[in-house]
């Protein structure tokens, strides 16, 4: 089996990143939804913000092109916690289901692939390009769950994280 690329690794949260999965699960439907003074967002809320971009661009880019949002505010779910344990779960399987069809995808396509397919035509971004982007998009989002599990006193996630 070939080594992952440092892309396929990223879109997973290894190397400086959390792993993806491990920070979004485990959660109580409570913990998903707890606010906390100051801070815009819910665990739940990014969660959900996640997925719907990480679903935008995954039909993106199998095409043809998705037409974007009109507001920021379609990305966003209008409640702070998920309506049940049943509803958390799904949209935690939903998220780890679409890291692994993006890091698939960048394991699977080429250089050449990566580089040439043009996924969004008026921005000119690539297949490459879009996945990176989800890397930083993730990556930001995913710190800001840490931070709040932390602040909830719910770090590390079972599967661990780091606590230095």
């Amino acid at each position: 089996m070939p080594k992952p690329s440092t892309l396929q690794l990223l879109l997973r949260g290894k190397g400086a990143h959390a792993d993806t999965v491990s920070c979004i699960s485990g959660l109580s439907p409570e913990l998903g939804g707890k606010r906390l003074a100051g801070i815009e967002h819910s665990i739940w809320q990014l969660l959900v913000h996640m997925n719907y971009w990480m679903d935008y661009e995954l039909r993106s880019i199998a095409g043809p092109e998705v037409p974007y949002p009109e507001h920021a505010t379609e990305s966003w779910p209008n409640t702070d916690g998920p309506a049940s344990a049943s509803a958390l779960a799904e949209e935690v399987r939903r998220f780890a289901n679409q890291i692994k069809q993006l890091s698939d995808l960048a394991g699977r396509l080429n250089d050449i692939e990566l580089r040439s397919r043009v996924v969004h035509p008026a921005k000119q971004e690539t297949v490459e390009d879009v996945l990176w982007q989800m890397v930083a998009h993730n990556s930001y989002h995913v710190g800001q769950v840490a931070t709040l599990r932390r602040a909830f006193g719910a770090w590390p996630p079972a599967a661990g994280g780091d606590t230095w």
